[in-house]
């Protein structure tokens, strides 16, 4: 594809190819951002997007298209809204992304000025709230159309809507006779958080952060449903005016202050681009407790008689620009550190943190993965923060790549509290107080309650119905947890007991709240559709440590049936000949086995696992036809180099023929393929005398020569 092209390398015909194919992303993207409030691609992404196009536009000038994005602003206005043609056309800002960044702005600024180094530029720094931009005019003082940005000449008339935000004054004293007041709409992190559990509990949409709640409330057809929303309003800049409000942006700013409009607390007077950087700074560590959502600091030339002389581009203002915040980092305050016990009997310890928008979605957890972590140190005992540890009260640097798990990359250490103490692993299980212990060699410390611990028991039977185990429809994980609390269900085979036990008497489930006749019918059939399940996902269900997806289906096809496998994990001991055996899987290493093993010889684990396979059919694992096969049921092993097809396709070949591929020579293996590099595995079977081969011939004897 074109976008993997760099553009010195680009041909004409792959730069028309590519500034088409930009185009009409940036143009959908436009559309769900601005018009529908619904983003398709990340913030991050646009951005990158729109420079590669303004990279080629630069490499081939003459190649610019008529819509490029270069030249475009928001989106056009949506279906219902009247029209607002604005007086004074309300543009964007061009983008800042590191430090360089600022200081070539501020190089440009002097240039295009003819001002000197030494030569005093001030500037004012303030957060860029992310909400939807707003147009307010006011005739005599008096509110008379509020207008979206929409495509920066026209946009939609949302005054009725504009009227019900209190932070919007419906008149004005002493203000010029026209007055175009422009700010963001937003919303403040609690009624965001309030506002979502409404419409949870209501039924309806909720909202991914709290820049599309604002969006969405304030571009309402009903002006009522706008009224019914917790929205704020911060005004920081002007359009249309009968009377310059001040000379320079502060000035400006409070102004509108003493006007009656809310302006940022945060917005300072910067000389140059050393105390821009810095303001920068401060403003991104307290950006989680601002209690609203911000993406960056906007710089602005101070002097409005210097904003008069370098004007604007085509869509940006040359005096302004935008110094965006990593997309996908942030800092907040770690409030506590929580523990989560797993299926496995794992405490994943988990970071309470003050919410903050990150990449888009509002974060208020991150994995701290184990103690290990937390103390500063990886797996292998080597320091990772620069060896800093994390405490409880420490402002902490948040990162989400795509939809990965926040994770805390960094801590501020000159702002840690002086009473903070380093955190101490729990060696008794939260959840069952049975004692928690870390075995040698494993990241994690681990409950040993097994199943009188009710975290591992709800865990073990979310995993059971998980779609790559049973599957049944319409018992997921929030309907096995209320289950469970309510003591219906408390091991897989009392799932099987459902029907029996409460679709009579007075505990019916039809009866539950959330549930009818029709949903409680279709759950017992969806359950009883599941009796006839293949060995393959029940031994994945049971959510054996180590044994996951891939791993339980060699061991069907292994063993074939369920009684095979019950009696060889009952009787593998290390040594005996069906340790052996298990050990012969291509794919099953010591650790497996021994997890295996552990869970079928401990009587309370066994006796579960009984109850449930006694309402089950477990199906034959399906066995490829291997009728005239040279090696079927035989014990193959690969060593060396194959050259002619990978280990991975020799290994598929010969289960497919039936064969058993195993990793290790034997008493028991039957054949060896050795390619060039056959170590030790070649000299085993010849000191057993076990018939070997090179890889010709094995093409030849599975006739694929």
């Amino acid at each position: 594809m074109t976008d993997t092209i760099k553009i010195d390398a680009m041909t004409r015909d792959q730069a028309v190819a590519e500034l088409a194919r930009l185009a009409d992303i940036l143009a959908r993207a436009n559309v769900a951002y601005h018009t529908d409030d619904a983003p398709d691609i990340s913030d991050a992404e646009y951005d990158q997007l729109k420079r590669r196009n303004a990279e080629i536009e630069a490499q081939f000038p003459d190649l610019k298209r008529d819509d490029s994005p270069s030249e475009q602003v928001g989106a056009p206005v949506a279906d219902g809204f009247s029209k607002v043609t604005h007086a004074v056309a309300m543009l964007s800002l061009s983008n800042a992304f590191d430090d360089a960044d600022v200081s070539e702005f501020d190089t440009r600024i002097r240039k295009y000025l003819g001002l000197g180094a030494d030569t005093a530029l001030s500037y004012t720094a303030e957060p860029k709230i992310d909400g939807l931009s707003l147009s307010l005019r006011y005739e005599d003082g008096v509110l008379t159309q509020a207008a979206t940005r929409g495509d920066g000449a026209v946009g939609e008339n949302v005054t009725a809507n504009a009227r019900t935000i209190d932070d919007i004054p419906a008149t004005l004293e002493r203000a010029p006779a026209i007055l175009e007041v422009r700010g963001e709409v937003y919303m403040s992190h609690p009624d965001f958080e309030a506002l979502n559990d409404r419409q949870a509990a209501a039924g309806q949409k909720t909202f991914a952060n709290p820049r599309n709640a604002a969006a969405g409330s304030l571009r309402q057809l009903d002006a009522n449903i706008t009224r019914a929303r917790p929205l704020r309003f911060f005004a920081y800049a002007w359009g249309a005016l009968s009377d310059p409000l001040a000379d320079s942006q502060m000035g400006a700013i409070e102004r509108l202050c003493a006007l009656g409009f809310q302006t940022n607390p945060l917005t300072r007077l910067c000389d140059g681009p050393e105390e821009m950087i810095a303001h920068y700074k401060l403003i991104e560590q307290e950006r989680a407790t601002l209690g609203y959502d911000i993406d960056g600091v906007v710089y602005k030339v101070n002097e409005l008689g210097l904003q008069s002389r370098l004007g604007f581009r085509s869509t940006t203002p040359r005096w302004a620009v935008a110094h965006k915040f990593p997309a996908e980092l942030a800092w907040t305050r770690l409030d506590a550190i929580d523990i989560q016990v797993g299926r496995t009997g794992a405490l994943s310890p988990v970071a309470r943190l003050t919410p903050v928008t990150v990449g888009g979605v509002v974060v208020s957890n991150a994995t701290l993965h184990n103690e290990d972590y937390i103390a500063g140190r990886d797996n292998k005992g080597e320091q990772i923060r620069d060896g800093k540890d994390i405490r409880v009260g420490d402002w902490v640097q948040v990162y989400r790549a795509g939809d990965v798990i926040p994770k805390v990359a960094d801590v501020d250490l000159s702002k840690r509290l002086k009473d903070a103490q380093p955190y101490i692993m729990p060696d008794r299980c939260p959840e069952c107080n049975s004692e928690a212990v870390r075995e040698p060699g494993d990241a994690v410390r681990r409950c040993t309650g097994g199943l009188i611990c009710p975290a591992q028991a709800v865990e073990k039977l979310k995993h059971f119905v998980s779609r790559a185990a049973f599957d049944i429809d319409g018992l997921g994980a929030k309907q096995v947890e209320q289950f469970h609390s309510d003591k219906w269900i408390a091991e897989p085979a009392d799932i099987f007991t459902l029907r029996d036990r409460y679709d009579t008497g007075l505990q019916q489930l039809k009866n539950r709240e959330g549930w009818g006749e029709k949903s409680a019918a279709n759950l017992f059939d969806a359950i009883d559709d599941r009796r006839n399940i293949g060995l393959g996902r029940m031994i994945f269900a049971l959510g054996i440590r180590h044994v996951g997806e891939a791993a339980a289906n060699l061991l069907a096809t292994h063993y074939g049936t369920w009684d095979a496998f019950s009696t060889a994990m009952r009787t593998a001991e290390e040594g005996n000949d069906a340790w052996d055996d298990l050990l012969s899987i291509d794919g099953v290493g010591a650790v497996m086995a021994g997890s295996l093993a552990t869970t079928f010889n401990q009587e309370a684990e066994i006796a579960s696992i009984d109850r449930l396979v006694a309402h089950l059919n477990i199906e034959e694992a399906v066995r490829p036809d291997t009728s005239g096969s040279p090696v079927a049921g035989k014990t193959v092993v690969f060593t060396g180099t194959l050259e002619k097809m990978t280990r991975a396709e020799a290994k598929a070949r010969a289960e497919a023929l039936g064969a058993k591929v195993s990793g290790s020579v034997s008493a028991k293996t039957d054949l060896l393929v050795a390619g060039p590099g056959a170590g030790s595995k070649a000299k085993k079977a010849a000191d057993l005398g076990i018939e070997t081969i090179d890889e010709d011939g094995w093409l030849d004897l599975i006739g694929a020569l």
